[in-house]
């Protein structure tokens, strides 16, 4: 188990792609711990748009000036990650009342595998509660705006790999 005076969390996701919200996460839970991993989850299940690379590339970017902030990749479980790392705090973000019920009931069931493990919810920024991985997705699909729902620092790399994409279809 992690040292009492070290206190280290895992932001476990797609992230596909990484928006605003998730960095709007990662700023309020870097300043609560030493150490926050964002661990991007190579989920066979899920079709994601962006590769596994791509997204750790952009989020790599996106969190680049935050000293105790790693990238990371995982398959399987998060609380089995949490064990290798000798972690026991998740942190996850709250839009709204429904993602509220939806991550406690993730979190029950993370402490019934893990019962070290902790939950932490951060209530997301009035400015970031439309803002989805989902949402951007679609907008790329069409054509929208995507500009005020990502970094800055990844706008162009993140339009780059769309054009990629765009092209091998």
């Amino acid at each position: 188990m992690e040292n009492q005076s070290f206190r280290g969390a895992v932001f476990a996701g797609s992230f596909d792609p990484f928006t605003l919200g998730h960095l709007d996460v990662v700023q309020k839970a870097s300043l609560l711990f030493d150490k926050v991993i964002v661990l991007v989850a190579e989920n066979t299940a899920k079709r994601a748009l962006f590769s596994t690379e791509v997204r750790v590339r952009l989020i790599k970017k996106s969190v680049e000036s935050f000293s105790n902030v790693e990238v990371d990749t995982y398959s399987g479980l998060t609380v089995d990650y949490l064990k290798q790392k000798h972690f026991r705090y998740l942190v996850r973000g709250i839009r709204s009342g429904a993602d509220l019920e939806w991550e406690r009931s993730i979190a029950w069931n993370n402490q019934q595998l893990y019962s070290e493990c902790e939950t932490i919810f951060f209530p997301g920024d009035v400015q970031y509660l439309a803002v989805s991985s989902s949402v951007v997705r679609e907008l790329l699909k069409y054509g929208g705006g995507i500009t005020s729902l990502i970094p800055a620092s990844i706008q162009e790399m993140l339009m780059k790999e769309w054009s990629l994409i765009k092209c091998s279809d």
